[in-house]
């Protein structure tokens, strides 16, 4: 008897099978290196989330207390209108810096040369847990007319 000759494809077949078998000793490495590398990349993720919302919210807070500088130095400004200001930047800005409504952005002048805005908060929270307060301060001189 006389057998019949073997495919190709039965021969590619076969030869892949044997390159994989060969390898066996690793097969599944990859999950579990990934398994045990997953958790540390989370908390790299999450960390440069709270870093960044960290600098937002510092940065939202400094542009309101500027803000409010620039409406309570003018000539002849009112009283409150730099905290008037200042309020109403951080109800447009969004909800980067949390909590500043508790105790507002201050705005002191002293002796009608300096005006001082002070604005803080805490920064929103990605980890639960992680809190981080937030104060920037902005100074300015009080516009005044001088005789020429």
């Amino acid at each position: 008897m006389s057998r019949a000759p073997i495919p190709r494809w039965h021969r590619a077949v076969t030869a892949a099978r044997r390159h994989l078998a060969a390898g066996d000793r690793e097969r599944g490495a990859n999950p579990v290196e990934l398994a045990v590398m997953m958790p540390l990349i989370l908390v790299l993720l999450f960390a440069s989330i709270q870093v960044a919302a960290v600098f937002l919210a510092r940065s939202t807070a400094l542009n309101a207390a500027q803000s409010g500088v620039n409406a309570q130095r003018l000539h002849q400004a009112g009283d409150g209108a730099g905290v008037n200001r200042a309020t109403g930047f951080l109800e447009a800005a969004g909800g980067w810096l949390v909590g500043w409504d508790k105790a507002g952005p201050s705005c002191v002048t002293t002796d009608d040369v300096e005006v001082t805005c002070t604005v803080s908060g805490r920064s929103l929270s990605v980890v639960p847990g992680v809190d981080f307060a937030v104060r920037q301060t902005a100074h300015g001189t009080v516009e005044r007319v001088t005789p020429p």
